[in-house]
């Protein structure tokens, strides 16, 4: 496609004459009205492997087109641009009328009223919109409501978070948003040039990201007895949760490729490009059924083999109910069954799994750059279980956290809540279908690879249910998520919907936050005790 985003021609909307907006407007129109019926043509074109790349840079331009236009329609101080703009966003049928957009209108507006864009992400978690609700609420309390740090610690932890897993699109949004909030620019040269209480947070942060079973209450006595650079508990608790959020937000990134906005240079595409070949007409239109025939290597599609693939899911998952109802294993098979699924855990990797580099500009701002995911029981090492019964986040982490960072507890634990029970009750072309056992295994095979157990969970469904090219997904997203590659991302659910796999993203990224949580709480509470 020839047009560039060089062609629109913005500052046009910016003049208070009439006339020259409404020329601006016009020319707005006409280019987005070309690229969507370019786009429409593409889309009704067999595929052709050479085209792959273009089709997803024009997908992406036109995104960033409408995500500006929707920002104006929302918020231009100017009533005729924000009318207009309405008007072509609809004359190219990408907002129709009804409940449903009417929600994703209100969620899109708060986002940007909120963050002052409307970033990938948002347009991404928009699938779900029970969901995207609960994550704005909670990252607007954590970033800008009152609480123990000042806006500009909680953006510079934000980087500091992200840069960890090399995220350099969550790197450079807030890298903006420290010097909207009157960040000293110097720390942005580098880790060391931060304040020394911010330095001493180095440590957890790494640990934190990627061995968080290795966090002793001696970690967090460190922070709280710095003397002059001390935290307090308080402090440390809000740190704790915008380490957590960041860490996993980068996962969900990378796991759904999200590319960089208009406005940032770099951030992150899939390796090679990025997966997002559905546009934002598919998304606020409801129309969630993206083309989802997969190519193989010779580009061939192959859509038997992927149906099959659903209904043998789906078979398994009715005998292994029939199990359940005729006979429940002994708590003594239960223990061994997870002491088997977490040593197989270890040895689920990619053929990716070679070392991602980290960038300059986003290796400065964290120490001990080698520093990465290690298996917990590798190299002799031997980690104790971490049993639920014992400490869990409903009876332990919520009260603590809620009593240290008030109402950021209830937050956190309605997002959790929604994402793990969330369900369409659909697989891939199938209705009304109970997912809560394909849900619950996903949930707790993460935390199985983080060494969480629960009692009262047969592990042996795991292997039932989650196949290895599933495994080697759910694996990079939450422990090496700077490794994913679109690859792993069509190798597994091939018949399922984009918002599916979405929707495992939103699972996968909760699950990690939460057993990131636990493990920190634990400490924190082992220490006050």
């Amino acid at each position: 496609m020839a047009e560039g985003e060089n062609e629109v021609r913005w500052d046009g909307l910016c003049s208070r004459d009439s006339t020259t907006r409404e020329t601006a407007l016009e020319n707005i129109r006409q280019i987005i009205v070309r690229k969507t019926e370019c786009l429409r043509l593409v889309k009704e074109t067999p595929y052709r492997p050479a085209d792959g790349l273009s089709n997803a840079v024009s997908l992406d331009g036109l995104n960033k087109l409408l995500a500006h236009l929707l920002m104006l329609s929302k918020r231009c101080p100017f009533k005729d641009v924000r009318e207009k703009s309405e008007f072509i966003l609809k004359s190219v049928q990408i907002l129709q009328v009804g409940s449903e957009d009417a929600q994703m209108h209100t969620l899109f507006a708060d986002s940007f009223a909120a963050l002052g864009r409307l970033d990938n992400i948002t347009l991404v978690m928009v699938f779900h919109p029970q969901y995207l609700e609960s994550f704005l609420k909670t990252q607007h309390y954590l970033l800008q409501m009152d609480g123990p740090l000042p806006l500009h610690y909680r953006h510079y932890i934000g980087i500091m978070a992200a840069a960890r897993h090399q995220c350099s699109y969550l790197v450079n949004l807030h890298v903006n948003d420290f010097l909207h909030v009157g960040g000293d620019p110097k720390w942005l040269n580098g880790l060391e040039n931060a304040p020394q209480k911010l330095q001493n947070l180095g440590e957890l942060n790494k640990v934190l990201a990627h061995r968080p079973w290795l966090i002793t209450k001696e970690h967090i006595e460190g922070l709280l007895k710095a003397e002059e650079h001390s935290w307090s508990l308080a402090e440390l608790v809000h740190a704790v949760v915008l380490l957590t959020h960041y860490h996993s937000l980068a996962s969900f990134t990378f796991g759904c490729g999200i590319s960089p906005e208009i406005h940032c240079d770099g951030g992150h595409t899939f390796r090679p490009p990025s997966v997002s070949n559905y546009c934002i007409c598919d998304i606020t239109n409801g129309n969630h059924s993206v083309d989802e025939m997969q190519v193989n290597s010779a580009g061939n599609v192959s859509v038997s083999d992927s149906f099959f693939e659903v209904e043998a899911l789906m078979e398994k998952m009715k005998q292994l109910q029939e199990c359940r109802d005729e006979e429940e294993a002994s708590q003594e098979e239960m223990a061994s069954r997870f002491e088997i699924e977490k040593r197989e855990s270890m040895f689920v990797f990619s053929s990716d799994d070679e070392e991602v580099t980290p960038a300059r500009d986003v290796s400065r701002h964290f120490e001990d750059t080698s520093y990465g995911y290690k298996d917990f029981s590798r190299h002799g090492m031997h980690v104790p279980t971490f049993r639920v019964q014992d400490y869990c986040w409903e009876d332990h982490g919520y009260s603590l956290v809620n009593r240290l960072y008030p109402d950021v507890g209830q937050l956190i634990d309605e997002k959790f809540h929604i994402a793990y029970n969330l369900t369409y009750n659909t697989m891939a072309m199938h209705k009304d279908v109970d997912t809560s056992m394909l849900r619950r295994a996903i949930w707790n095979y993460i935390h199985c690879m983080f060494g969480i157990r629960y009692d009262d969970y047969d592990y042996g469904e795991i292997n039932q249910l989650l196949d290895r090219s599933f495994k080697v997904y759910i694996k990079t997203v939450v422990c090496t998520p700077e490794k994913v590659t679109k690859r792993m991302y069509d190798s597994f659910w091939r018949q399922f919907k984009h918002s599916e796999k979405v929707h495992v993203n939103l699972l996968l990224i909760e699950a990690r936050m939460q057993a990131e949580l636990l493990y920190a709480l634990r400490a924190i509470t082992r220490y006050m005790t």
